[in-house]
């Protein structure tokens, strides 16, 4: 949830934003043009008339090309803005949090959504706020941690059991704005973000400088950092290296150490208002709604564009089974499912 300022404060960039292969490079300039030189007039002769001049060559770099977007090998759709894909990799399946709504509307009407690999719908109100003791507003981002569902909602932190979907619990962080992703470590600890946001009565982006890292551990919540210098933290992941954060106040990605110490700092360019994250390796991928793709790059390195033409693309998911990046298009209310190459 994706996911002010620096970002659009229209209201559809808000919810886009609440929650994460190159571009060929650009053609070489031509060289300057050289405007024909006029004869010069002798005496008693008259000289022709001067060539028309050429018009100047353009000093602008011109546009890099843009590719198209590739075709999804499975696409998804009938959601409610649909803003985080999760691979449940033990039931092969794919998990979408809906917001249904404002996202910042405590309303009791969001859903999670369960996807087959195979291109179906086969729940699209798996677990619904409202029905069976369930209550969840606006979900974002999730994670499961020893057969626990973890949501973000708002404030909150919801707990559902994987199997069956029926609620364990929930932990409310006070002071917190915006909940938006979830990070779940090998050890069992849980991290959520606190994007540090509203959305005022005309869709604007208002910053609440609750920017904040949050660590679950055994039930509860703890402060992991408190600080604007976070960016509106957004998309987690997990990795290597540790916990991985990228921004959705600036262009950046880096490692949020166990001290709460910012490390590994990394511009993304070419996008930002950075939203979903997912790690492969040593590579991460994350979602920019400015260059409006998804971008591949590492730590410390550049990044590229991996998958162009992404309209509002949120909080990402990966199929580790069937190497494919899921990517919610919350304002599109679709999921499209590519093989990244």
């Amino acid at each position: 949830m994706a996911r002010a300022l620096g970002i659009s404060t229209s209201i559809v960039a808000a919810a886009a934003m609440v929650s994460c292969g190159g571009e060929a490079p650009p053609p070489a300039l031509a060289p300057a043009a050289s405007a024909p030189v006029a004869p010069v007039a002798t005496s008693g002769v008259e000289a022709p008339p001067a060539a028309p001049a050429a018009p100047a060559a353009s000093t602008a770099a011109p546009e890099p090309p843009r590719r198209a977007a590739p075709s999804p090998v499975a696409r998804y759709t009938g959601f409610a803005k649909p803003e985080s894909v999760l691979y449940d990799a033990d039931n092969d399946r794919y998990l979408v949090s809906n917001i249904n709504g404002n996202p910042g509307d405590r309303d009791n009407n969001g859903f999670i959504s369960v996807l087959s690999p195979d291109g179906r719908v086969t729940s699209l109100k798996w677990i619904e706020g409202g029905k069976n003791k369930v209550k969840l507003d606006a979900p974002t981002g999730s994670a499961i941690a020893k057969g626990v569902l973890y949501v973000a909602d708002l404030t909150t932190v919801r707990m559902f059991d994987l199997k069956t979907g029926t609620p364990k619990g929930e932990i409310a962080i006070p002071g917190t704005t915006l909940l938006n992703d979830v990070a779940a470590a090998p050890d069992g600890k849980v991290y959520v973000s606190d994007s540090g946001f509203t959305i005022g009565a005309t869709g604007n982006l208002e910053a609440t400088s609750s920017d904040a890292m949050y660590v679950i551990e055994k039930g509860k919540a703890k402060a992991l950092a408190k600080t604007t210098e976070l960016r509106m933290p957004n998309g987690l992941a997990w990795s290597d290296k540790g916990l991985v954060v990228c921004s959705s106040g600036a262009p950046e990605v880096f490692v949020l150490d166990e001290k709460g110490e910012k490390r590994d700092v990394t511009t993304t360019a070419p996008g930002g208002r950075l939203d979903g994250l997912i790690a492969l390796g040593d590579a991460l991928l994350v979602t920019s709604h400015d260059a409006s793709a998804v971008l591949r790059g590492k730590l410390g390195g550049t990044f590229e564009v991996a998958i162009p033409e992404q309209k509002t693309p949120a909080d990402i998911g990966y199929d580790t089974k069937r190497g494919r990046v899921l990517v919610p298009h919350v304002m599109a209310d679709t999921v499209d499912a590519y093989e990244l190459r």
